[in-house]
């Protein structure tokens, strides 16, 4: 449960960050939900390939 609630809170900071760096460099600004969930994607594709080890 704590991995679940730790993967939400840094999606979340993953997205703020995403979104501010595109605004400081005056780039198109993704939404926040397809940051979420490409960076939860990604997450657990390397937590995949950890397991596999």
């Amino acid at each position: 449960m704590e991995g679940i609630l730790t993967l939400i809170v840094v999606s979340l900071l993953a997205a703020f960050c995403v979104r501010w760096a595109a605004v400081r460099l005056r780039l198109p600004m993704p939404g926040r939900a397809a940051v979420i969930i490409v960076f939860v994607i990604v997450v657990l594709a390397l937590f995949g390939q950890h397991l596999r080890k």
